[in-house]
């Protein structure tokens, strides 16, 4: 695969697609989704190498389940960090079908799957909608430094917010950090501006960007792509089938 496809507005009810080539893979998840969010891109997709090449597909698959980080003490990540089942979430704090994803089925996903052990949840950002996206992504990772990363992200999806329109400035991003129980909001405004927050930041979106990733939210189950908040089902049936595939 060499560099990943710009978006194309083209609507599909839902993509999750098992054992493809990749190929194939970046570009499901390049096209765009009626049910994810369907507002431009307002910046340029970078170029990043692809993790794969041009590797069998066994040697694809295995390139797949290799972004899984299994770090145990990463603070954005929930779960067992040996869960059989990881699912990677490529998100933009200002995307509302990733809050609608945060809302809806994240919770069920965690109540059906992580607290028994079966998922992994492991957060990537990417930030693809201006400033502010950047902002929140900085601010999250801060919060993470502070081990409050999932409150933090709670709160940003707590309900729709409007675009670039100052819902995360900086003033409400303190305020947010507070509310989620960071203690040291000096620390946390620091870690924002560090140089740590912002390489972090841009080592999730090259990933993404290097599958082919331009809107969010998308998402990898194991080796399985899917694009947009799609049914509880959708995210059910994948990650039950990678489990059986786990176990054999």
């Amino acid at each position: 695969m060499t560099s990943p496809l710009r978006a194309r507005r083209r609507r599909l009810t839902w993509i999750a697609v098992g054992g493809a080539t990749v190929a194939l893979i970046a570009a499901t998840l390049a096209l765009g989704s009626g049910a994810g969010d369907a507002g431009p891109q307002e910046r340029p997709v970078a170029t990043a190498p692809s993790p794969v090449g041009e590797a069998t597909p066994d040697e694809q698959q295995k390139a797949l389940l290799a972004l899984a980080r299994r770090d145990a003490k990463d603070p954005l990540a929930l779960g067992r960090a040996d869960a059989p089942v990881v699912l990677i979430a490529y998100e933009d704090f200002q995307c509302p079908f990733c809050g609608r994803f945060a809302r809806e089925t994240e919770p069920e996903l965690v109540r059906k799957y992580v607290d028994k052990g079966v998922l992994r949840i492991e957060w990537r950002n990417f930030p693809v909608f201006g400033a502010e996206s950047e902002q929140a992504a900085l601010a999250a990772w801060a919060a993470g430094r502070q081990g409050r990363f999932w409150q933090f992200h709670d709160i940003a999806y707590a309900k729709e917010r409007a675009r670039n329109q100052g819902e995360f400035s900086e003033s409400r991003l303190r305020g947010m950090a507070r509310e989620a129980g960071v203690a040291d909001v000096s620390r946390f405004e620091a870690d924002m501006k560090s140089k740590a927050a912002h390489a972090s930041v841009n080592k999730d979106q090259q990933e993404g960007y290097a599958l082919g990733v331009t809107s969010t939210p998308a998402f990898l189950v194991n080796d399985t792509p899917i694009l947009g908040a799609q049914p509880l089902d959708t995210f059910g049936a994948a990650i039950e089938k990678a489990a059986r595939e786990a176990r054999r």
